[in-house]
Order: structure tokens, then sequence, then C-alpha cells
């Protein structure tokens, strides 16, 4: 089965003025043909996420008159803004919203499902949706608004903005992309608004900027990210944050947009595989955007040097919404305005120089969490999650069921590179059940095609082994595959083994199951409000490769060989020089020395 969300990377939709055009004319004639008597542009499936989408649709046709001069457009622009006024603005307080800071305030306000009192609990990012579609329209259709029409969409903009920030509490789902869209509404609307208004407006949005979303920053791989339903990160809204920010700088030339844009730009690139599968999120694990992302990916990529474009996004959303019939609906229509409108070109080469929580050459690539163990490795077309055993989920040596990936103190990083190879050692005090500190050091080499990884720790009792990942997904084509296997292959034993038992608790790759379904059947609140990362941590085993030790190494070592990419036998041998522990393969020699004067590993690296 395939993965149904993450499909082809970005940066291979043309995003040419040309193609930008035919996206237009495409949607110009899916909205003509749809257009009601009574003004209306909303797909006729539309039920949720409804109040911003007829909206929607007349930016896109605002725009597309503005490049194009269809002489059909002004009529169906002018009826759709008389359709929205009449029909989906609100001002009676919706039964059981329950984030109502004045009640009956009279105030304009969107409806996430129009019949009153049905879920209206998605009422605040609908309104913030609708102030950016209505923004976007008084300023892009500005020769077919007569003045007192544009004055009054003006006026329901600015009642938009006061109900989210005075009538209600702010970002009440604690999403850090409805609270940024919600600041770059209030910046685009400050643009249009005269005097008093539009300073009093900007100098609100700066504010809660600073106080309710910057100083709630969560911190994640070291960098502080806008928190996401809870959590530092979603793969799925992550990158649409970093659009928001991209459009917040745009229009306001704030330097502080283009600071933390660049945070989250580079936190992206550094957790984010070579062949751009993600994994991991606070509401979605493994669910991708489209078109909503390419502004930020494409912006910051630039600005960062490094093509994030690499992103598998949802392609059936490349462009802008869509319902099941493949027919345009106008939800989120504001960023392919604000991406058409913007003309920076995609970075399509990676960064340079070596990322903390990153390794990256060639077609391989490992990613690694806040406690360097890997997130997610990927090499030979195969992405490889970390496996779960005994309730405990990375990559490690393992004894006695005991899982040794879990640091107890500093771990120290090395990043070497030569000629043809880019290198990482991960050093990291571990404690076992027998409380004895022991130090893990994993070596990660690759030459752009394979990868090595080598693991050693002080000897361990029993029969230990190296839980080595568990295979996941592998690329086909312009597809991702979920997949139970992977070319990897051990200088000591290697098996691939899945759980014994069975339940939601015990994830098989050999299962019709993704992740992210296994994880919502884990988590403790429904699918859509629980969180999947929290769910899979309750995860007590996996399908998983385990790694037996290398034979002949140090009397007072286990030492695991792994390597991924490849069927072809592996053989290395490790010894000892002095202190050194030194590891040779056909393809290197690494030498592990002693840590330096500030407590830092000594890695060398020699081509053989």
């Amino acid at each position: 089965m395939y993965l149904p969300h993450q499909r082809g990377p970005l940066h291979d939709l043309a995003d040419t003025p040309r193609a930008y055009d035919a996206v237009l004319a495409d949607v110009t004639e899916q909205a003509l043909t749809r257009l009601t008597p009574q003004g209306s542009l909303e797909h006729p499936d539309c039920v949720d996420d409804i109040g911003d989408t007829s909206l929607g649709i007349t930016s896109l046709l605002a725009l597309a008159w503005e490049r194009s001069r269809d002489p059909r457009l002004p009529e169906a622009v002018r009826r759709s803004v008389d359709f929205h006024l009449r029909e989906r603005v609100y001002r009676d307080d919706n039964p059981g919203y329950p984030n109502l800071r004045v009640r009956d305030s009279g105030l304009p306000y969107a409806r996430y499902t129009l019949a009153p009192g049905a879920h209206p609990i998605g009422d605040w990012p609908s309104t913030v949706w609708a102030l950016l579609q209505l923004v976007n329209v008084t300023e892009t259709a500005t020769d077919l608004l007569d003045d007192e029409l544009r004055h009054e969409l003006l006026q329901v903009a600015h009642g938009y903005w006061r109900w989210l920030t005075e009538a209600t509490f702010f970002n009440p789902q604690e999403a850090g992309n409805q609270a940024l869209g919600c600041v770059v509404g209030g910046l685009m609307l400050a643009r249009q608004l005269h005097g008093s208004d539009g300073e009093s407006v900007r100098a609100r949005a700066m504010s809660l900027y600073e106080q309710e979303i910057r100083a709630h920053r969560v911190r994640d791989r070291g960098a502080l990210l806008p928190p996401e339903h809870g959590g530092a990160y979603d793969n799925n809204y992550g990158p649409i944050s970093l659009s928001f920010l991209a459009q917040a700088h745009r229009v306001s030339g704030e330097d502080v947009f283009a600071r933390d844009g660049d945070a989250l730009a580079r936190y992206i690139d550094a957790r984010l595989t070579n062949g751009g599968f993600d994994n991991g999120g606070p509401r979605y694990s493994e669910q991708h955007s489209g078109f909503e992302s390419v502004l930020g990916l494409r912006y910051f990529g630039h600005r960062i040097g490094s093509d994030l474009g690499r992103y598998r996004g949802d392609t059936r959303w490349g462009r802008h919404a869509v319902k099941a019939d493949g027919g345009v609906d106008g939800h989120f229509a504001w960023m392919l305005v604000w991406q058409i409108q913007d003309t920076t070109r995609w970075h399509r080469t990676p960064a340079g120089g070596p990322a903390r929580h990153q390794l990256r050459a060639g077609t391989v690539s490992v990613a690694f969490d806040d406690r360097m163990t890997p997130s997610v490795t990927e090499a030979g077309g195969t992405y490889y999650l970390p496996a779960a055993v005994s309730r405990q989920h990375g990559y490690g040596p393992v004894t006695d069921g005991f899982l040794l990936c879990r640091p107890m103190g500093e771990v120290r990083v090395r990043d070497l590179r030569t000629a043809t190879l880019t290198a990482k050692l991960v050093t990291k005090p571990v404690v076992g059940r027998d409380h004895v500190l022991r130090y893990v050091r994993s070596l990660y080499v690759t030459d752009g095609t394979l990868l090595w990884t080598t693991v050693a720790v002080e000897r361990l009792a029993g029969t230990p082994y190296l839980l080595a990942g568990l295979p996941y997904a592998e690329d086909d084509g312009d597809r991702v595959r979920r997949t139970a296997r992977g070319e990897a292959v051990s200088a000591g034993t290697l098996r691939l083994t899945h759980p014994a038992a069975e339940g939601a608790e015990h994830f098989d790759a050999r299962a019709e199951l993704t992740q992210q379904q296994a994880a919502f059947a884990l988590a403790a609140d429904p699918r859509g409000y629980g969180d999947p990362d929290e769910g899979w941590r309750h995860l007590v085993s996996s399908t998983a490769l385990e790694a037996g030790p290398v034979p002949d190494a140090p009397d007072d070592l286990h030492v695991f060989a792994v390597r991924y990419g490849s069927p072809d036998p592996l053989t290395v041998s490790v010894t000892r020089d002095g202190t050194d522990l030194v590891i040779r393969t056909a393809r290197f020699t690494a030498v592990l020395g002693d840590d330096d004067a500030h407590g830092e590993p000594e890695l060398t690296l020699r081509e053989t």
C-alpha cells in the first residue's frame, strides 16, 4: 500500500507565471460553471471548513482578473462578494461556542459549519481564514469594487479582527498556524485601514506575536518553535506556519519574522530526509500539506540556502484545496494567491556544512531527535523509524530487554568530512538497570549511497543486540510505499523480528496499517484531536532489525556494525591502538580517540 499523503516533492510542481496562469484559468472555468444564482462559489459537497470557501474562490477570481482581464470575471466577483456579505457573515453568538470573552458582542465571525451549534469549536480558525480571504479580495479586486462596497468589506474585516482578539480568547486551540494566520490577517488589514485604526491593528498584531506566540515557543532539537496543538512541530501544520511567517515578513518587513522563519526552516531542513519523507507531530504524524506549504518552503529555503522543496507534500492539493471529486475548494486559497504574488525561486541544492541533528549526503540521511537518537534513517530508498522493545523506543544496544539510548548527561557530537565521506560520531552517557554508567559511541558514516553504523559500548551482560530500526516505507517512483523490509546487513548476526503479541500496542510492519493510524489507535483522544506522537509512545513492541555483536571485538567492549542500502556482505574489524578504538571496513578506517581537553570526542577518518 502507498502512504496516502506523502507524495511528490513540492519543488517538482511548475511555478512559472505561465503555469500559474493555467491554474487560475482552470479555477475560473470551474467557478463560472459553479456560480449559483445567489452568488455562491462553494463546492456543493462542502460542509466543514465552509465559512471562508466561497470568498476564497472570489480571491482567486480577483487575481485571475488582475492577470488576464477576462471580461466574465467582474460580475462573478461582485456577485460572490455580495453572497458572502449576505449569507456568510454571522453576528449572533453560535450556541455552544466555549471560548467567548464577551457575550452578544454583535461582531462578525465565520462559522466552521453553518448549522447553529454544530461543531462551534472551529469558528475561531474559520474566522481567521475568512479574514485572510477578505483582505486578499480588498487588495486584489480594487478596480472591481466601488468605494462603498470596499469600505463595507473592510469594516467586516475589522470586525473579524476584533472578534478574534477582543470577543474571544486568542488562539484557543493552541495551534501555531492559526495564531500566525491571525497575526498575518491583522498586518494585512492594517495596511488598508486609515490613520489610527491601521496603526492600532498593526501594533496589536505585533504585540500578539511577541506575547502570545513567541513567548510560548517550544524547544525541540535546539530550536525554539511556534507550538502546534501542544507540540513543537507537526509535519502537516509546521510548514504551513512557515508560510505564514514568510507572508508576515513580506507584508510587514519586520526582521523578527525573518529570524524566526529562518530558525523554523533550519529545523525542518534538519529533520527532513533527503527524499522528503518526514514523520511526527502532535496533530498528524504523517499527513502532509501541499500548496499551503509552498510559500514558506520556497521563501525560507532561498533565505537559508537549502532545498526545502524536497518536502514530500500531498500533491493532490498541489495547487489548491480539492474535494473528493477533484473539484476546486476555496479553503486556504490565500496561500495560492501569495505564492503566485511572491517571485522567490526554489533553492535546489542542499545546505553546506554540518547540522547537529542531521547527517546527509547524496541519497542517504539520518535525522536525529532531541536526544541524538535517529528519528528517521534513509538509505537505499528505504526509510527506517525507531523500533520498540519492552515499551522503549529508539536505536541502540539492548541487554536483558533494556534499551541503552536515553542519555544520562550531556550528549557529545563530532562531525567530519573527507573527500567522499560524511561522518557523525555521537557519544552518550547512559545508565542501565544495573545503575552502571556507560558510554554508547555511535558512528555514522556515508558515501552518499550507503550508510555504515557502528555502535560501541562497555561490555554488557547476557546476549546483547543492537536495535537497528523499524523498516517502514520505501520510495516507489513519485510515491512512498509501506514496507516491512530493507537492504541492511550486519558484521555480526542480523534478524528481522515481528511482534509475537497482537493488539494496538504491537506494530507489525507487515500489516496494512500506517504509523499514524496505529498511533491514533493508542492516543487518548479521538483522531484529529488526540496526539499521535503521544499515542505512539504507548507502543510496546514493533517489527525490528536486531544485529548481533561484531566477532573478535576487544574484550571490554560490545561493538555492533550495520550497513544500510546494500545486501552485499559486510566485514568489520575492531581493534585497540593504545586507548584509541580502530574500526576498519573495506571503505574506510575510523579512529575513535580519547576526549579532548573540553571533553569532546576525537574522531579521524581515512578512506581505503
